[in-house]
């Protein structure tokens, strides 16, 4: 009752323009507001992190608050005197209040909060520099459209060449195809510099860094949600996924519109239909004078640090195998390439729901041929085409005619048994594999979403900590589908995980189990006094003080459902997902 009452109150208050005098806890909340479309608002208060829960022996503070989406984390210099580098990432996702062409000032104001920067932090968390790489004129800095994602010394602590990934991602009318990048950006001048160009740009765009002897390695996320191209994937004029290895696509299609007759084959452009044709490796087949070998996507991707024009793929058959790192030479997993992967929403012409999050190993074969997991066929092992995923209906979908008055689908009844007709169950979208499957480590609850891993240092190790062990960051849902949990059981998602790797005298064995989690259970900005909390956690990475740094993106608005609708935006014209900037944080976590 006390969560329904608190979720009630928050509805209340997030209707008001501007919240005053509060009673009680949320007196000290600050009410931040989208600059676009000010009606957006959340509450923020991030405190010290006193809404954080943590193992005894470990405590958490906020290192740096009032940030603008942040994604990346960096550090260069030793445990005595270190600096953090810290990446906004401007423009992620798709609403017309997120699009900084709008901002105010215009796309190249520099105090645009929808344009990506770094900031550079002591290690204290005073702001000793930045933004670097801002966009100030066409073709200075950062791309505007954005996101930028990560950014990584090559030599990590010790320095080195200073990377990052960006795009001009098609996210709401605008952007362009193909125009994800790895630059270089001098972490003094701020000035960028391409590396590799021309990289898939879509629903997920070039993402996470990590090194290894002299290979950079990237992930590279799918452009669309399910291997095919729908209306979600701005109104159908984004790329078509790009595969690693030949494939031959099966006899069928997948329609985003039934009157008049609008389908789709996987891997094509929208609206193009290819049954049972056969799409080479790399082949881009919306521009295929801009295929490139070594390229594709759903895919971890390497290239020489000194030769950027040789691109391989490493292990594909991933739907967006965000969250990269390598363990230890000493770890059990002995330098292997970690990759967490996000799992299909309910959304688009082939949705889904339930699709479970992923956490594999990526490497290639003896051959050189990458590793391939199964996607878009496979949802962590199993054939999508379960009655387990099936999509129950939302308004994400292709499919759906939107009413506000037949909820939880916000469809009408009509295009809801559309729904159920020619989306259950799901189809495959290729006609055989192009490789044998390869079985993930672990698989994680829907919707809970992958975003970041680090494998803990000597010094973290104590109560559930074992040596060995890594953190990853959940960012959680986005509302597309209900909570993956049923009350009383809470939400997973929006919260830091603890991975055990336990191989005493046996085979390997993972365990996991919760780190650091809201005690609310719920997002920080809908929970009314226990506001000092995670939103969005969207990457986790060690210091050199050995104390955990988590990016917390902040708060979203999104279609609602979540925890009583509380998260839904205010104006149904803002959807699907209205940004907050100014409430990005990040959070330290150390071992006392």
């Amino acid at each position: 009752m006390l969560r329904f009452l608190n979720r009630q109150l928050t509805n209340i208050l997030l209707a008001q323009a501007v919240l005053t005098t509060l009673p009680g806890a949320m007196a000290m909340a600050a009410t931040v507001a989208n600059p676009i479309c000010p009606v957006e608002t959340a509450s923020f208060d991030p405190g010290n992190g006193g809404d954080i829960r943590v193992p005894e022996g470990f405590t958490v503070s906020v290192f740096a608050k009032g940030l603008n989406m942040p994604t990346g984390i960096a550090f260069l210099g030793n445990k005595n005197n270190f600096q953090v580098f810290v990446l906004e990432s401007g423009h992620g996702l798709p609403s017309r209040c997120n699009e900084q062409d709008s901002f105010g000032g215009g796309t190249f104001d520099p105090t645009n909060p929808f344009t990506p920067d770094i900031l550079v932090f002591d290690q204290t968390g005073r702001k000793i520099a930045g933004p670097l790489g801002k966009p100030t004129a066409p073709g200075v800095g950062l791309q505007p459209a954005g996101p930028a994602i990560d950014i990584a010394f090559e030599r990590d602590f010790q320095g080195g060449r200073l990377f990052a990934t960006d795009s001009n991602q098609a996210t709401h009318g605008g952007g362009q195809n193909s125009s994800s990048r790895i630059v270089i950006v001098d972490p003094q001048s701020g000035t960028v510099t391409p590396f590799i160009t021309g990289l898939p740009t879509g629903d997920h765009p070039s993402e996470q860094l990590a090194f290894k002897g002299p290979w950079i390695y990237w992930s590279q996320g799918s452009t669309t949600n399910s291997g095919v191209v729908g209306l979600d994937n701005n109104g159908g004029k984004n790329q078509p996924d790009i595969p690693c290895q030949d494939i031959t696509l099966s006899q069928n299609v997948f329609p985003s519109s039934l009157s008049p007759f609008v389908a789709t084959s996987g891997y094509q452009p929208f609206g193009v239909q290819a049954k049972g044709a056969t799409v080479p490796a790399f082949m881009n087949t919306q521009d295929p004078s801009k295929s490139r070998q070594g390229v594709c996507d759903g895919a971890t991707l390497r290239a020489r640090l000194n030769d950027p024009s040789t691109i391989e793929p490493v292990g594909w058959g991933h739907r967006n195998g965000y969250a990269i790192r390598f363990a230890p030479n000493n770890h059990p997993l002995a330098g292997q390439l970690l990759v967490g992967e996000d799992g299909a929403d309910e959304r688009g012409a082939r949705p889904s729901n339930g699709a479970p999050e992923v956490l594999s190993i990526d490497f290639q074969n003896p051959d050189g041929t990458p590793v391939y997991h199964g996607w878009p066929d496979r949802y962590g092992f199993l054939a999508a085409s379960q009655a387990v995923f099936n999509p129950v209906g939302g308004a994400s979908d292709d499919l759906c005619v939107f009413d506000a008055s037949n909820p939880p689908s916000f469809c009408t009844p009509a295009s809801l048994a559309n729904i159920l007709k020619f989306d259950v169950p799901i189809a495959n979208v290729l006609a055989f594999r192009p490789a044998p499957i390869v079985a993930p480590l672990a698989i994680e609850a829907a919707d809970s979403s992958f975003t970041g891993i680090d494998f803990v240092p000597r010094s973290f190790v104590g109560g559930p900590v074992l040596p060995g062990a890594a953190l990853y960051s959940l960012e959680g849902d986005f509302g597309f589908s209900k909570p993956n949990a049923n009350a009383p059981a809470p939400e997973v998602g929006h919260e830091v995980k603890l991975i055990n790797f336990n191989q005493d005298s046996g085979p390997l064995q993972l365990s996991f189990q919760n780190f650091a989690f809201n005690v609310s259970g719920e997002q920080a900005f809908i929970s009314p006094g226990h506001t000092a909390a995670f939103n969005r956690p969207t990457n986790v990475r060690f210091g050199p003080d050995d104390c955990a740094y988590v990016v917390d993106y902040g708060a979203v608005r999104d279609p609602g459902g979540g925890p009583g609708g509380a998260t839904r935006f205010i104006d149904p014209a803002d959807g699907p997902l209205v940004q907050i900037p100014g409430t990005g944080v990040i959070f330290k976590i150390c071992r006392q």
